[in-house]
């Protein structure tokens, strides 16, 4: 029903799922917390706004630092070092940020409320990228293009049920919003169990030498270094640049609705203006009704379309299919913007990009991976899916910030800017279709297929 999934694949497949499902929920339970403790956090001379905005420059400063430090250990470690290390520091850490929290031990102090959001972006996208370079290490090329779009569900899936849960577990009485951060270390321990029994088993339980050889080897047999590899090799670099703009594109697509939803909401309760109190109240309720059914529709129609869609679009199209889907679709969001700029309108138009974004593309970036090395894995790939996720977040504040103070441009003008970008999105995905064929070509061979299988 949901992909290509053959005999003796699925034990392994639903652990992976489960690997990813338990990830995202631990995030999901986290990320509300950083939400809240920045609602309390004030640095004079500076917005809410703003200081989600700069983040994102902050923790590409970090990764700088961090990533080189990363790639080294996995030149040294095993794959499953590697995962349990990484994600029992995390889960170290997050008890550290629980204890620090404001009023339990210490009071409120700023700067841990920022510490805590811009560890929360490092640890969502990191873990992220490490189970996809792990799960890309586990069934190679051909399997990998086969069985990612159903082990993808499992990240739909995790995420609604990560935030549903938060929702209902801060509404009981016993539980403290900052309790959150203890009940996300359950997934975590979990999905860490599952990574090791996935390690053990390889594809089908029965593991051959693709799989035994990997339990002593180093996650990344080079001490080359992530920025090292990524400049040495032009597919790294499409790849990079790939993310990079990608993620600009959504980020001020995302800034830009939230423009337009307060410019249209202002005109809805202009009756209010003389009470300001009232008009707060209005918008307040407004704005966060509109987003509640925004995200629905983003996570309902995310789940659909990972679960029948995407498999099917990666038979009838390939590669090619799925690495075009959603820049056109951003560029028909961002015509309708200029054209047709009615918010009922624009509103499914983002549920469109952004489900997409979330299921498709994403799918077609996890699988640009299946054909590279392992040193690339798990020294290129987290540097790529951390670092220049982030700078293209960066890219898209630094765009609001000059447009806005520099030439006062409107909302027209930074959908004008979006379309420029679209159309540079989809001239990388054409050169990486082309190198992702030849890559391909030159793929290692998976594990074989034991007798009777």
């Amino acid at each position: 029903m949901f992909a290509d999934v053959q005999p003796r694949e699925g034990i392994t497949c639903l652990i992976l799922i489960g690997n990813i499902f338990l990830i995202l929920a631990a995030f999901y339970l986290v990320k509300p917390v950083r939400e809240g403790w920045l609602a309390v956090t004030d640095i004079a001379g500076f917005t809410k706004l703003e200081i989600k905005a700069y983040s994102a420059f902050a923790q590409s400063i970090i990764l700088f630092g961090i990533l080189p430090i990363y790639a080294r250990l996995a030149a040294k470690w095993t794959r499953r070092d590697l995962i349990l290390r990484v994600g029992g520091t995390f889960a170290v850490i997050l008890v550290a940020f629980w204890l620090t929290q404001p009023g339990l031990l210490l009071g409120n102090i700023p700067a841990l409320g920022i510490f805590f959001y811009l560890f929360v972006g490092i640890f969502s996208v990191t873990l992220v990228a490490q189970f996809w370079a792990f799960s890309t290490d586990v069934y190679g090329s051909e399997r990998g293009a086969r069985l990612f779009p159903v082990v993808a569900i499992g990240a739909a899936l995790g995420s609604t049920v990560g935030s549903w849960i938060g929702e209902k577990l801060v509404r009981h009485p016993s539980v403290e919003a900052f309790d959150l951060i203890l009940f996300a270390l359950i997934p975590l321990g979990l999905a860490l169990l599952l990574a090791t029994i996935t390690d053990r088993r390889g594809t089908y339980g029965d593991p051959s030498t693709w799989t035994s050889v990997r339990w002593e080897q180093p996650a990344a047999p080079s001490d080359k270094g992530p920025f090292r590899m990524i400049l040495q090799h032009r597919y790294l670099t499409a790849t990079a640049a790939m993310i990079m703009v990608f993620t600009w594109v959504v980020t001020s697509g995302d800034n830009i609705l939230f423009s337009i939803v307060q410019e249209s909401f202002a005109k809805d309760f202009s009756e209010f203006l003389g009470d300001p109190d009232a008009f707060d109240v209005a918008m307040k309720e407004a704005t966060t009704a509109f987003y509640g059914d925004l995200y629905f529709w983003i996570n309902l129609m995310t789940l659909l379309l990972q679960s029948f869609v995407v498999s099917r679009i990666l038979s009838f199209g390939g590669m090619k299919a799925l690495l075009y889907a959603t820049p056109f679709i951003s560029l028909a969001v961002y015509a309708s913007m200029v054209f047709m700029p009615l918010l009922g309108l624009i509103k499914v138009m983002k549920v469109a990009e952004n489900s997409s974004t979330y299921s498709i593309h994403n799918t077609a970036r996890q699988m640009l991976w299946l054909p590279t090395t392992k040193a690339m894995l798990y020294q290129a790939k987290p540097t790529i899916d951390t670092l220049f996720v982030r700078l293209g977040d960066g890219m898209a504040a630094l765009t609001i910030l000059i447009g806005t103070r520099v030439f006062s441009l409107g909302n027209t003008g930074f959908v004008v800017i979006n379309i420029f970008l679209v159309i540079l999105w989809i001239t990388i995905s054409r050169y990486l279709q082309r190198e992702h064929g030849r890559w391909t070509r030159t793929a290692a061979n998976p594990e074989p297929r034991p007798s009777g299988a």
